[in-house]
């Protein structure tokens, strides 16, 4: 069991590990492994919350009910995994504002979670563009050799690049 203490595992054994967890979901749900259809079902969940049922009016909605499925599970067990991966390798801290950052861009907290925030909402709106992220496209749909899959793929590494190169030459070498 010290593997699991482990702070670095192999990406070998990662990639099995996420191969064999893509068969498994095949077979036991018939559906690819994906995330970001949680996070749109999520936000329903809390619109429902305030909304009633009249949330189940939106033709989005209708196609992706606010509720809790397995993808929703697979994500909280990505959540848990992480924290559990942390704790059991004394890898666990809160960092609000990592190194590279403060030494770029301040030691602001603020400026750190509202650039996290933006980022992440024009992630979850890329993902419902290309109907996909990175699980469903890069791990789910590259598995089923779908075309769309591999550009969406491609994408994902250029635009990281891109914008890391970017990010680098602007703010990080300022």
């Amino acid at each position: 069991m010290e593997w699991l203490r482990m702070v670095r595992w192999s990406p070998y054994v990662v990639g099995a590990g996420i191969g064999l967890l893509s068969c498994i979901a095949f077979l036991l749900s018939n559906k690819p492994l994906g995330c970001s259809t949680a996070f749109a079902r999520t936000s329903g969940m809390i619109e429902k919350f305030f909304r009633d049922d009249r949330v189940g009016e939106k033709a989005y909605y209708r196609k992706f009910a606010p509720v809790v499925d397995w993808e929703w599970m697979l994500v909280a067990g990505l959540v848990l995994g992480a924290f559990t991966s942390a704790v059991l390798s004394n890898e666990f801290y809160i960092l609000l504002v990592p190194g590279i950052w403060a030494g770029a861009a301040g030691e602001s907290v603020v400026l750190r979670w509202a650039a996290s925030l933006i980022g992440g909402i024009l992630i979850g709106f890329g993902a419902r563009w290309a109907g996909g992220c990175t699980s469903g496209h890069g791990i789910s749909g590259t598995l089923q050799l779908a075309v769309s899959s591999w550009i969406a793929a491609c994408c994902f590494f250029i635009g990281g690049i891109a914008t890391a190169m970017i990010l680098f030459r602007v703010i990080f070498a300022g």
